[in-house]
């Protein structure tokens, strides 16, 4: 199974323990899904973190560990499709590693964004909750 982790997810992982976001993290170091990214992802993620109003509940050494996983654990993806489909413009490169990577699943808590189209190509698209209660099936 392939997922797609918004940038939000993975930095709510690092933010607050025992939430769907941390499960999600935890279960993919231990293997239970391939993790499909994009440098522009990671790009995102080191920026998105360094805002003032996230910096308080983010350790630099986390974020860099994070990154590190990234590059090192996950399907890079390289080349992605124009992809126009999301309401929010700024989350059309998710749907795009989705679509490229063949993702099983795109897990976010965007509702203005990629959540509302519910699916992309034959990608489902997925809050945190969800994902943990009907994929990873836990309580």
């Amino acid at each position: 199974m392939r997922v797609v982790l918004d940038t939000n997810i993975l930095l709510l992982a690092l933010m607050v323990r025992h939430t769907p976001p941390d499960r999600i993290y935890a279960a993919w170091l231990q293997n239970k899904f391939e993790l499909a990214t994009s440098e522009l992802q990671i790009t995102e993620l080191r920026a998105v973190s360094r805002r003032p109003e996230l910096k308080s509940g983010l350790r630099p050494s986390e974020v860099g560990r994070l990154v590190n996983e990234l590059r090192a654990l996950t399907q890079l993806v390289d080349e992605l499709p124009a992809v126009t489909a999301s309401p929010d413009p700024d989350d059309n490169f998710l749907l795009a590693i989705a679509q490229a990577s063949q993702a099983d699943y795109l897990v976010t808590g965007d509702k203005s964004g990629p959540l509302a189209l519910e699916r992309h190509e034959g990608t489902i698209i997925i809050t945190a909750r969800a994902f943990v209660a009907s994929v990873l099936r836990q309580p």
